[in-house]
């Protein structure tokens, strides 16, 4: 390979790193979802919406709400039912929600690798249909609350044993701006 070509690889490497997005997996401002986006908010305070929030240590903040009372519960293999530490979780959301009228939420169901894609969306959805429900129990009006099962298909600890399927086996309360 010639010289010139060797440059122009390189720089054309150096363009394609360039053009991504460096907080894509919200690792850097404490962002909400797989990549911060579907109107929800970062740590920064910034929505996609422009409002601004509080950070972390204002009680009011999704930032506060991801970090301090916590946007997900785990759950046992092949199971939707809430254990004693999700159901004191999701004691904290509901009180930050009753608290918080003007945000939405939608509940992401998620499952591990195990077990076929089709059973995995199904248990997902079980999972996020259980936490809507006792959020709703907990005085959350319904009509703030989406539900969304991603199965298998979104996990964030990727490898094939027991460490990983437990991080995976989730539902995740993502909050939403008003009208989103």
């Amino acid at each position: 390979m010639t010289y010139l070509a060797k440059a122009a690889l390189v720089f054309a490497v150096l363009g394609l790193a360039a053009c991504t997005n460096g907080d894509r997996f919200g690792k850097l401002g404490g962002g909400y979802g797989a990549n911060g986006a579907n109107g929800a908010y970062g740590a920064n305070g910034y929505g996609a919406n422009g409002i601004t929030s509080g950070g972390l240590n204002d009680p009011t903040s999704p930032a506060y709400f991801q970090q301090t009372v916590g946007d997900r519960v785990h759950f046992i293999v092949d199971q939707s039912s809430l254990n004693p530490e999700a159901r004191q979780i999701l004691d904290g959301q509901i009180r930050w929600l009753n608290a918080n009228p003007d945000f939405n939420a939608t509940i992401e169901g998620h499952a591990d690798e195990q077990g076929t894609r089709e059973y995995n969306l199904a248990l997902g959805a079980r999972r996020a249909a259980a936490v809507k429900d006792y959020l709703v129990a907990g005085g959350v009006r319904p009509n703030r609350l989406q539900t969304i099962s991603y199965g298998k298909e979104r996990p964030i600890a990727l490898c094939s044993d027991e460490s990983c399927y437990a991080q995976n086996r989730r539902a995740v309360t993502v909050l939403r701006a008003p009208g989103m």
